[in-house]
Parts: structure tokens; C-alpha cells; sequence
């Protein structure tokens, strides 16, 4: 689908709204995220979708007193408690010609709804998205924080470090055309992670245009731990890897620059013992990763030079498990 190409969505002024949000384990930020839906002034019909996965820290009696606040919202079971069942589960709960997809600690910007309607009639997209933008409340999380919105830490991905409205390859989190992605399968719930990035393929494969808008952004809570951070990114990584066996296709250079960079720090490293010059390539990431850090002014320059470092060599380590173990055994 073209930029000028009038989208579904665009035949309604005002179409009705599904909000689709797979919730496990977010009892201590579902009420600030669901508020942040409510308060959204749209002039249409929302409805919110929670889909909830077995949670150890009360997030079901959250949810069912969430629904017992309004008849907005409806509660729905993800026994599974995978992302994309959870996702795929309330999006065939509910009817509505658009679908807006958000996390349990993640939070929309005033007008978030509004803004991207407007956007998807204009453009005819069939998913828009904006900024992800960090709301970090620890001195780690704000080392996070500042590796994930560097170019070093993403690679230049635009809805983390922002950039111009236009067609993108994907977007955080997404406001679908409900016609546009039940026509290609919905999310494929093989895909513990990636699943967004791998729909999207799909949509763009279709013909379809996926749009950042900088004008719309979503606040969400960084990790708050080393173990948490490295987890994150060895599964980030894991199936990374499992989407490009899926889809050759997609790959693209800002995702093979932390595998080459990894693999060059080692191979110096290793190569150095018998040719010192080698060592030239572990010293050029160790001084971009420490410059990076330096941008991030006080004591937290040198934990945001080591998160680079974990990020980088997690997502490296999930992305070799996820090659060697194949697609199959990875989806499963």
C-alpha cells in the first residue's frame, strides 16, 4: 500500500478502537498503564482488551478491578501467557477497525490515539508508531535508558532515536488496521520475542506501509537489573536470529554490527597474543563504547560504557543460540 493509497481506516472519521494489552507479572504498573488509556480524549469508542497470562504477583485481582471500574474494559484469559497468544487472543476478543497495541509498563502520550487515527487516514498505513521513550527511576535504569537511545546501543533504530515521519520497517509497539493484519495471519505465535518486527515483514510483504510519526511516543520503564538487562537482550538476540532464519530478507546492517564487532573484539583479543596489531580492533570498540558512556555526564558514564558491553555481547550470545538451535527448536 502506497503512501497514497486511502487506508480502510479513513472511511470512518472517528473508527472505533481496540486497545490490546497482554499482561503477566505487571501488577505494580497495569493501573498507571490502563489510566493512561482511559485519559486518552478520542472521539470515538474505546475498549480496552487485557489479556492476562499466569501471574505470582496478584496482576489478575489488578486487572479484574480494573474491569470492575468501567464497562470499557474486558479481562480475557492468555493461560498460555505468551506475548503474541496474549496479543492475538484480545485482538479476536474485540471487533473494531483499529488496533492499538500497548505493554502492561508502557504509557501513551497524551493524544496517542487521536494523533495516529489521523495518521493512518492521512497516509494510509497500516501501522503506525512512534517514539519509544524511557522513563527510567534508578541510576541503572537511567544508564539503560541512555545505551538504548544512542546509535551505538540500537543501531539507529528510529523509534528509539527518532528521525523524520515516513515509511520505516517497523515501530514500537503499533496502531493496525484491523483488516490489514488479520489479512496476514495476526502475530505468529511460534515467536516469543520479535514477533512485532516479523508482523511487520508480513505487512510490508502484503503491500502494506508501516509509518513512524515522531509526534507520538510511549513511555516505558527500562530494566532495572544486570541480570534482567542481559536476559532481555540474549532473548532480543535469540530471536533476532530466528526471524532472519524465517525471513533472509529482512536483515539488515544495523543488525549484524554488534556480531561483527563482538566477533572482531574476540578475534583480536585471541589474535593479539601472536600479532599486537590485531589488538587495534578490540581497542577502537573499547574507546567508542567509553565514548558513548561519556556523553552520559557524572558518575554514570562508566555503568552506561558497561551496559553498551552487555547489551552487545548478550545479543550476540542469543543470536549464536538461536542459529545453532534452528527455527524449529527455538520456536518451540
Amino acid at each position: 500500500m502506497s503512501e497514497s493509497t486511502a487506508s480502510p481506516v479513513a472511511t470512518t472519521e472517528w473508527p472505533d478502537v481496540d486497545v490490546v494489552m497482554p499482561i503477566r507479572n505487571e501488577a505494580a504498573h497495569l493501573a498507571v498503564a490502563v489510566a493512561a488509556v482511559r485519559s486518552q480524549e478520542y472521539p470515538g469508542v474505546v475498549r480496552i482488551f487485557l489479556a492476562v497470562g499466569p501471574s505470582d504477583d496478584g496482576t489478575e485481582r489488578v486487572a479484574d478491578e480494573l474491569a470492575s471500574s468501567g464497562h470499557d474494559l474486558v479481562v480475557v484469559d492468555n493461560s498460555s501467557g505468551i506475548t503474541p497468544a496474549g496479543l492475538n487472543v484480545a485482538i479476536r476478543a474485540g471487533s473494531a477497525p483499529v488496533v492499538v497495541r500497548v505493554d502492561g509498563h508502557s504509557e501513551l502520550s497524551d493524544g496517542y490515539i487521536r494523533r495516529a487515527v489521523e495518521t493512518m487516514g492521512r497516509t494510509g498505513a497500516v501501522n503506525v508508531g512512534g517514539r519509544q521513550v524511557p522513563t527510567p527511576a534508578t541510576p541503572f535504569e537511567e544508564a539503560v535508558a541512555a545505551a538504548t537511545t544512542s546509535w551505538l546501543g540500537t543501531g539507529g533504530a528510529t523509534y528509539r532515536v527518532g528521525g523524520k515521519e515516513g515509511p520505516v520497517d517497523t515501530v514500537f509497539l503499533g496502531v493496525f488496521d484491523r483488516a490489514a493484519i488479520e489479512a496476514v495471519g495476526l502475530f505468529d505465535e511460534r515467536l516469543i520475542r520479535n514477533q512485532d518486527y516479523e508482523l511487520n515483514i508480513r505487512l510490508r510483504m502484503a503491500g502494506g506501509t508501516v509509518w513512524f510519526d515522531p509526534e507520538l511516543s510511549v513511555g516505558y520503564r527500562p530494566r532495572g537489573s544486570w541480570r534482567a538487562l542481559a536476559r532481555q537482550y540474549f532473548e532480543y538476540g535469540r530471536w533476532k536470529a530466528v526471524v532472519l532464519q524465517m525471513h533472509p530478507e529482512s536483515a539488515r546492517p544495523r543488525q549484524l554490527a554488534p556480531p561483527l564487532a563482538i566477533g572482531g573484539v574476540v578475534a583480536g583479543l585471541v589474535g593479539g597474543v601472536f600479532c599486537r596489531r590485531l589488538l587495534i580492533v578490540p581497542a577502537i570498540y573499547a574507546m567508542a563504547v567509553m565514548s558513548a558512556g561519556r556523553a552520559v555526564a557524572g558518575p554514570g558514564a562508566a555503568r552506561t560504557s558497561a551496559v553498551l558491553l552487555v547489551i552487545h555481547s548478550t545479543w550476540v550470545a542469543g543470536m549464536a543460540r538461536g542459529i545453532t538451535t534452528g527455527t524449529r527448536r527455538a520456536s518451540r
